[in-house]
């Protein structure tokens, strides 16, 4: 038991954890219109994102709940950030319905591939880390727009990329999902 709750408490899951508890804090600095922590606590969870990743795979402690949790905290991080700032007009309302319905169908095909093959083991692509890094650039420009008033514009298509990249992503998984079950 010892070494499990070892196991489980290693610096990249505390890492990661710690983002988790980021995110209300982060939305609570959204509301209160303090920006400047908003954005230092959006740099702190994609610093604490790298180093969990190389902590796991430098010490050799990548864990069960770690690859569960860690995209898992990437993924409530990005989607809070989408609809709130989509909720303040930052974000146009249909990219953030993009990059919802892209994570649903994700999750839903996790789930259906687990309970037709009994598992369901997904590994990122390269378009499902590039979907990630896009969306968080996104959010971070915005953070830093919102505290340096003097930065252009979002130019639209950076809106478009970001649905470009997040669709195609989505679509990826989708087809890789299919070949998993042998659908024709």
């Amino acid at each position: 038991m010892g070494g499990l709750v070892v196991g489980v408490f290693n610096i990249p899951n505390t890492l990661t954890f710690l983002r988790i508890l980021i995110i209300p804090v982060f939305v609570t600095s959204i509301i209160y219109k303090r920006y400047d922590y908003s954005l230092v606590l959006f740099i702190i969870a994609a610093v604490t994102d790298t180093l969990d990743g190389l902590f796991a795979r430098l010490k050799n402690q990548r864990t069960a709940i770690g690859t569960f949790l860690d995209p898992l905290a990437d993924k409530f991080l990005l989607v809070t950030s989408f609809v709130i700032f989509s909720v303040y007009g930052w974000i146009p309302k249909w990219l953030t319905i993009i990059v919802i319905s892209r994570d649903i169908a994700i999750v839903v095909g996790w789930v259906l591939l687990y309970l037709m093959l009994g598992f369901s083991k997904v590994e990122p692509s390269i378009l499902g880390k590039a979907t990630i890094w896009v969306q968080s650039l996104l959010i971070a420009y915005i953070l830093v727009d919102i505290n340096i008033l003097y930065l252009p514009d979002i130019p639209f298509s950076f809106f478009l990329i970001t649905a470009g990249v997040t669709i195609l992503s989505g679509l990826h998984y989708i087809y890789r999902g299919l070949t998993l079950t042998h659908a024709p």
